[in-house]
């Protein structure tokens, strides 16, 4: 037993900068584990750096001094920062209040007398005690929600005081990183062993995917979701702001993501529109639109930055979600290519190491 570990650990670890990338991922893990909440603020500013380093190179690139593109893309980012707080926010939230106040008893209301016709029907199958009990567990569930929703108790204050100190503090590390970006990564580099020729490819080749990821996820979040607030206010659809901000959402966790927006769409339009063309018309442009995400924005944004099977995607997914909520959610896909590049580099450092071996002896 003991021999068949120690020619395994030789095999894939008989190579120092293996040992490094393996020490180097354990220990992303563990801040991971223990620090993710923690370190929030600079992992979302990290990704809106990303997000903004892209267009400063852009501007650079048309003949603009880099020191000013970069204090108007920040002038930017801050106003759009502003926008969503002072505008979309508010909106958002007073759109999921109406919906609990109003559509909720709606629902419940069409649900109930849907099925008090169903012991009539199928008097064999369910009973009237049983649809009562039905509509006495709903009508509690949802008198629960509205309450939660609607009531601001002492115990959401310190959630308050946290999401203001994440406002301050994300636009101050968007800025510094954007800044000081040759300085940090310098600094960075200095804590890395000497030999790192296969780290250094590793991560050129990440850092490129998970540019090119976040930006394209950044992309399509934006048309999703302006292009559902079109159609859906066209169409008259209640609540149209809401429903756009979770369909634009729902495209960081490929498959399942659509899968669930599907449900509040679904009942809003049916409260609404009932059984009627109109209900049809909003359900098929809706089913066009994610049709379009995924067979023609999602290969265009992303056939260069994902090479992972749907199984992996989706385990990606359960795994680093379950560690980290949502972060781990939106970085699921790019910490699963990192895992992918270090796994497919992984035998050239074992036949490196072999040939090392064979020409010693």
């Amino acid at each position: 037993m003991f021999a068949v570990i120690k020619n395994w650990f030789m095999t894939y670890f008989s190579d120092e900068e293996a040992v490094y990338l393996f020490l180097l991922l354990v220990g992303g893990l563990l801040v991971v584990v223990f620090f993710g909440r923690m370190l929030a603020p600079v992992m979302t500013a990290i990704v809106l750096a990303y997000l903004m380093q892209g267009l400063i190179n852009s501007l650079t690139r048309h003949g603009m001094r880099n020191s000013v593109a970069l204090y108007l893309v920040f002038v930017l980012f801050v106003m759009l920062l502003l926008t969503c707080l002072l505008l979309l926010v508010p909106m958002v939230w007073k759109q999921t209040l109406t919906l609990l106040q109003d559509q909720l008893p709606r629902l419940l209301g069409k649900t109930e007398s849907w099925l008090t016709e169903l012991p009539g029907r199928y008097p064999d199958v369910i009973s009237i005690s049983q649809v009562e009990q039905i509509v006495g567990s709903a009508r509690a569930a949802m008198a629960q929600a509205g309450q939660s929703a609607v009531s601001l108790s002492l115990a959401s204050i310190p959630g308050i005081v946290q999401a203001m100190v994440f406002i301050v503090l994300v636009p101050l590390l968007v800025f510094f990183f954007l800044k000081d970006r040759e300085k940090l990564i310098a600094w960075l580099l200095r804590l890395l062993p000497d030999r790192r020729h296969a780290l250094g490819k590793v991560w050129k080749e990440m850092d490129q995917q998970i540019a090119n990821y976040v930006r394209g996820k950044a992309v399509e979040i934006l048309l999703v979701g302006a292009s559902t607030f079109v159609c859906f206010s066209a169409f008259g659809l209640h609540y149209a702001v809401l429903l756009s901000v979770l369909v634009g959402l729902s495209v960081v966790v490929p498959y399942i993501g659509a899968t669930v927006v599907t449900v509040p769409v679904a009942v809003v339009g049916w409260v609404q529109f009932g059984w009627s063309p109109d209900f049809a018309v909003v359900m098929v442009v809706y089913g066009f639109i994610q049709f379009l995400d995924g067979n023609i924005l999602v290969p265009l944004l992303f056939s260069e930055a994902v090479n992972l099977h749907p199984v992996a995607i989706i385990v990606a997914i359960l795994v680093f979600g379950g560690l980290w909520g949502f972060w781990g959610i939106f970085f699921a896909i790019p910490l699963a290519t990192l895992l992918k590049a270090v796994l497919d580099a992984w035998p050239q450092w074992r036949q490196t190491a072999e040939a090392a071996r064979q020409e010693a002896s």
